[in-house]
């Protein structure tokens, strides 16, 4: 339920800046609302469309294949948490850049009100189907029940909307740099859980079978059945058994998480200088 929360409420507040940005560089244009609603509802439907595409493979793999299903669903889903906080980490303020643009010529009537619908559905869809797929590498790792997944989902979906909306009408101040640095930091140690389960899964499915050994056992200290051990397991990963394998991607996962996003911050603060000194 905690996994399912954070990834939900995360993507609902990006795909909400964005559907922000776009009406407020629209404010007073009249016939806004029905295009960016519209737009809203294409992205959710097409990221149903998505859920549903991905339960018919999941039951084509039943069986056998199922280990391998989940293993490979877990590493891509750790790939793409690399690959999006990487991106956000560079191309944040660029993103809002243009789509402040792309309202402003809506507004002065070079670009026509589909433009809106079709900024606001790109950007539910995608973060949607971002939704689906971490969704699924949580529920395969067996972190959560479907029940829990559906709880934290529907309060993600309602903070992460509450909070959009109140950050849209100035009603309240966040620090969204402070606020993505905690998101990001569970993310990265959720992601990073995900690719050790996914170890354990090629074990299990005989695709692995060197640095399986338990290094230590700690449930006497923190059980995973315990309620401690149960956030503990879904917020940072832990686990009381780990192999070797299993930490190795666990600690490889931070440090890539690390490097990648002290990368991208680099490269986005010389393009905002050089866009500075270019104006």
């Amino acid at each position: 339920m905690l996994a399912a929360f954070v990834i939900v409420f995360r993507e609902v507040i990006e795909a909400g800046l964005v559907v922000g940005v776009v009406l407020a560089a629209t404010r007073g244009l009249a016939g806004r609302s029905a295009y960016v609603g519209g737009g809203i509802l294409s992205g959710f439907f097409g990221a149903c469309l998505v859920a549903a595409f991905a339960g018919a493979i999941a039951d084509l793999f039943e069986g056998s294949g199922q280990e391998a299903l989940n293993a490979a669903v877990l590493l891509i889903a750790v790939a793409m948490l690399i690959w999006h906080n990487a991106w956000m980490a560079s191309h944040g303020r660029e993103l809002a850049r243009s789509l402040r643009a792309v309202g402003e010529e809506v507004k002065a009537g070079q670009k026509s009100l589909m433009a809106l619908a079709i900024v606001c559905a790109v950007a539910v869809l995608r973060e949607g189907s971002e939704v689906v797929l971490f969704l699924y590498g949580v529920a395969a790792a067996g972190q959560t029940t479907p029940f829990g997944i559906l709880a934290g989902g529907l309060l993600g979906i309602a903070g992460g909307g509450l909070v959009s909306a109140l950050l849209y009408f100035g009603l309240v101040a966040i620090p969204l740099r402070h606020l993505f640095a905690v998101l990001t930091a569970l993310i990265t140690l959720l992601a990073a859980g995900l690719a050790a389960q996914s170890m354990r899964f090629l074990a299990q499915g005989g695709w692995l079978n060197e640095w399986v050994t338990p290094l230590w056992d700690t449930s006497p200290v923190l059980s995973e059945e315990s309620l401690a051990g149960r956030i503990a397991h879904v917020l940072l990963g832990y686990s009381a058994q780990p192999s070797g394998s299993e930490l190795t991607v666990y600690l490889a996962v931070i440090a890539i998480m690390l490097v990648v996003r002290s990368m991208a911050g680099r490269e986005s603060g010389a393009h905002g200088r050089s866009a500075q000194a270019s104006s």
